[in-house]
């Protein structure tokens, strides 16, 4: 997903989609998922010379990613669509300064609880930690250095920093994180109902599509085995004092206010498959080094002084 937070950061956007050949180009990458020069340029039925300025519009803007692949006569540049959605933030009344905003990353092997089912696993950016399909290596030291986990059901949960200055109290988190579901091999066609759940209490479901195997990650390391999922959907899920939103869609009325989160407070957020969900069909969390975004838990709260 590409968020576009206001109208002067979205300029580049809208420059390169305002073109009806970049709009073909994209609709060719999202038929065919991965193309090279020669090939989108033969489909246009434009020069190579043409198609580069286009290309470097939507990769500049962020909608596609080039990658340069050796093959047997050489390097090519591959293209491919970089983003499942763009999302537009127009109008917002959850505007704060710089200030009044606290940043950080949260390393995906940095979990503080746990309680998984196979088929289960967690690897850094060079090898597997431990044995998959066995839950006592989410407990195994390197684990810390996980760019990847995965588990059928069950949850993992993260303590948020809470780096608040003196005095004041929380009036919205956002978490940015790329998952899917957890499929045996990979199905892109594999539902799970992915749960998030703040100090205990669940504010809300999102229904993972699938577990994305068909291409492989942009970041994803070339040891990383190809029928196992490559790749996920970058998810934006936000709490403020009107409700619960992922992606700028509503999915509950829980509100930041029930939580009474100030300066003091222990946070905690749980990612979790309930046993008891419509889809049991498993979670994978993709941090640096994984997947087509390249962070872990990336996490914003706004806050301002107590009155």
């Amino acid at each position: 997903m590409l968020h576009i937070k206001n109208l002067d950061d979205g300029v580049e956007v809208f420059k390169a989609l305002g073109s009806e050949l970049r709009i073909n180009i994209l609709k060719l990458l999202l038929e065919y998922k991965e193309m090279n020069m020669n090939e989108l340029a033969s489909s246009l039925g434009i020069t190579n010379g043409a198609l580069t300025s286009h290309i470097k519009k939507l990769e500049d803007a962020g909608i596609i990613a080039v990658l340069t692949e050796r093959s047997g006569h050489g390097n090519q540049k591959l293209c491919r669509v970089n983003v499942d959605k763009i999302l537009f933030d127009i109008e917002s009344d959850e505007l704060y300064d710089d200030k009044n905003i606290c940043e950080t990353e949260i390393p995906i092997g940095h979990y503080s609880d746990y309680e998984i089912y196979p088929t289960c696993g967690l690897a850094t950016e060079k090898e597997l930690v431990g044995i998959v399909d066995d839950p006592r290596y989410f407990a195994y030291p390197n684990r810390i250095n996980a760019g990847i986990l995965w588990f059928t059901k069950g949850y993992i949960e993260y303590i948020i920093p809470n780096l608040l200055p003196n005095s004041t109290k929380i009036e919205q988190i956002t978490l940015s994180v790329e998952l899917s579901s957890e499929a045996p091999g990979v199905n892109s066609d594999w539902p799970s109902d992915i749960s998030f759940i703040l100090n205990d209490v669940k504010i809300g479901t999102w229904t993972s599509p699938g577990d994305y195997g068909d291409i492989k990650g942009i970041f994803t390391p070339d040891w990383w085995f190809p029928n196992w999922n490559q790749y996920g959907l970058l998810k934006m899920i936000v709490i403020n004092r009107k409700g619960t939103f992922i992606d700028g869609l509503k999915i509950s009325d829980v509100n930041i206010n029930q939580f009474n989160l100030d300066y003091k407070s222990d946070i905690r957020f749980k990612f979790q498959i309930a046993d008891n969900a419509k889809n049991v069909g498993g979670l994978t969390l993709f941090g640096k080094g994984f997947g087509n975004y390249n962070q872990d838990i990336k996490v914003r709260i706004a806050h301002k002084d107590i009155v």
